[in-house]
């Protein structure tokens, strides 16, 4: 399978330019240039920069020049300390997959999904020249999979559109179910040689989201442990994530978690980059904040090796905050070993 060159080991920036309150208080102070530095001192190669259509549009869609700058400030400093950038629109005007921003629409209005075009022909002729340290990130996690059929068209006349000013550019497009990989098989196949296929991966639910507020049916105070069986975390996730599904079929329910269940998670994903020859990448993983820092560690493993194996690229959810901050104190007994797993 082809590698995804210089975003082999990375993070996300989540919080910064997306997510957040868009003030200016929030884009000068939640990340410096010493959290850059950090970063590259980790011995990561690449971030991952969510950003939201606020930092660069107002509401009618007139451009924000200061926006841009601060996303050029961003990927200069990724520059200064040798790290490559994934650039990644996480929502654009009538879509959200948080459907608590209230964006609705954009899949069936054609006047959105222009606007979206023009924003990536404006992204694309701002940032040129930065070769293959800078990566385009279409849009973050379509949700419905009935949105699949529209989403291949509008990424393949995005791309075309983003083509006519950066024909090398790689640019990365996810599919359904929030970049799940099960949707990598109905994308398109690729455009041409410079595209990567996108997913995330926080599984199984019922561990890297024990707790989760935003996860329908999920009791705050749930807890569970990564050394839990499969019937365990099973019979748990009916009840805890019951619009989710069973996550273990076919397991012995007496078996425990290990780098074999992310092995069979990948093969299929795996075996589509191979007949098409593509690059693949996990653009997010992560376990929330509510599980032990012992077993966050135990988790990073078993799936670091599965993308070690397959030569998978990613980069981890999320730096700071976001209920899954690798910087924060919670896990300052562990992160140097943590580290060495991204």
């Amino acid at each position: 399978m082809r590698e995804f060159k210089g975003f082999v080991h990375g993070v996300d920036l989540g919080g910064w330019f997306s997510q957040c309150d868009h003030t200016a208080e929030r884009y000068d102070n939640f990340i410096t240039e010493s959290d850059i530095e950090q970063i590259s001192k980790w011995g990561l190669d690449h971030f991952r920069l969510p950003i939201d259509y606020e930092l660069v549009e107002d509401k009618e869609g007139n451009y924000i020049p200061e926006g841009f700058e601060r996303i050029r400030k961003a990927i200069e400093l990724a520059r200064k300390y040798n790290l490559n950038v994934v650039l990644d629109l996480h929502k654009t005007f009538g879509y959200s997959f948080d459907l608590g921003y209230g964006e609705s629409g954009f899949f069936e209005n054609e006047k959105y999904q222009e606007r979206f075009y023009r924003l990536w022909e404006k992204l694309a002729s701002e940032f040129t020249g930065y070769g293959d340290a800078l990566a385009f990130e279409l849009l973050n996690e379509v949700t419905a999979k009935e949105y699949s059929d529209n989403w291949n068209r509008i990424s393949r006349t995005c791309i075309q559109r983003i083509r006519a000013i950066q024909p090398d550019i790689k640019i990365l497009v996810g599919g359904y179910y929030n970049n799940s990989i099960v949707a990598l098989k109905d994308l398109e196949a690729p455009y041409d040689v410079n595209i990567v296929y996108n997913f995330h991966c926080y599984d199984p639910i019922i561990f890297t989201h024990q707790g989760a507020g935003w996860v329908s049916g999920m009791d705050l105070e749930y807890r569970i442990s990564i050394d839990a069986t499969y019937g365990k975390m099973g019979a748990d996730a009916q009840v805890q994530t019951p619009n989710m599904g069973c996550e273990f079929p076919g397991y012995d329910p007496e078996d425990k978690l290990s780098s074999t269940y992310f092995d069979k998670c990948f093969a299929e994903a795996v075996r589509v980059a191979e007949e098409r020859n593509v690059p693949i990448y996990c653009g997010e993983y992560g376990v929330i904040e509510n599980a032990t820092p012992e077993d966050t560690v135990k988790w990073y493993r078993m799936i670091s090796e599965s993308f070690n194996k397959y030569g998978i690229g990613r980069a981890a959810w999320s730096y700071r905050s976001m209920n899954f901050g690798l910087s924060d104190d919670r896990l300052s007994g562990v992160r140097d070993e943590l580290i060495r797993l991204l």
